[in-house]
């Protein structure tokens, strides 16, 4: 147990690290944003808002249908990835809220008034919450189905969102890096920590 919290200390450090170099590059930041909102077809914004809202309830249902599976199949290896996704959803969601309230960074809105807010949005802006929760549950779930059906699409879907943050004007771009990296990171976390738990376990029952 001590190891482990030595383990998620140090990612924790290091991502923090990492995190504030992005938030200094403010300048190439906000050109970026601007290039992508300020000239932005606001025809597509339905379309983003629609993306940008599949986030929370498709990673909050993909643990939750395959333990119902896993329940009614008796099923005990898609038990286990149902767990593994659920537990890269929380280490993600601890991660990217600690960030968020250490860093305390404003929404590009409030800062920047040409900046255009399309969407409703709650909290600090770095990192994305949306992108780190859809990052870790396209990386999670491809790494507990790694076949190219699974993979594609999830990373495709995980992508939209992390774009459609932007588009509406919600996030700066190192804020969509920066929740990338940590959700692909929590859910990797959490697959080697599983990977050794596992492990441990089966050296016990021999």
């Amino acid at each position: 147990m001590k190891n482990r919290n030595t383990v998620f200390t140090k990612v924790y450090l290091i991502v923090l690290l990492f995190c504030m170099t992005f938030v200094n590059a403010q300048n190439s930041d906000i050109n970026i944003l601007r290039d992508i909102n300020v000239h932005r077809n606001k025809n597509l914004d339905p379309t983003f808002k629609l993306v940008t809202n599949s986030a929370v309830p498709i990673s909050v249902a993909t643990p939750i249908i395959l333990y119902s599976v896993a329940l009614i199949k008796k099923d005990s290896t898609i038990k286990k990835q149902a767990i593994f996704i659920g537990e890269a959803f929380l280490v993600n969601a601890f991660i990217t809220t600690a960030l968020k309230h250490t860093i305390k960074r404003e929404r590009p809105f409030e800062t920047y008034p040409d900046i255009d807010q399309a969407t409703s949005s709650v909290g600090n802006s770095f990192p994305s919450g949306h992108t780190s929760l859809v990052f870790a549950t396209a990386t999670s779930l491809s790494l507990a189905y790694p076949k190219w059906y699974v993979i594609a699409p999830s990373f495709v879907w995980a992508g939209a969102v992390g774009y459609s943050r932007m588009h509406l004007g919600v996030h700066y771009p190192s804020d969509v890096f920066a929740g990338a990296i940590i959700g692909t990171g929590s859910a990797y976390l959490s697959y080697k920590v599983n990977k050794w738990i596992n492990k441990k376990s089966a050296k016990k029952d021999k």
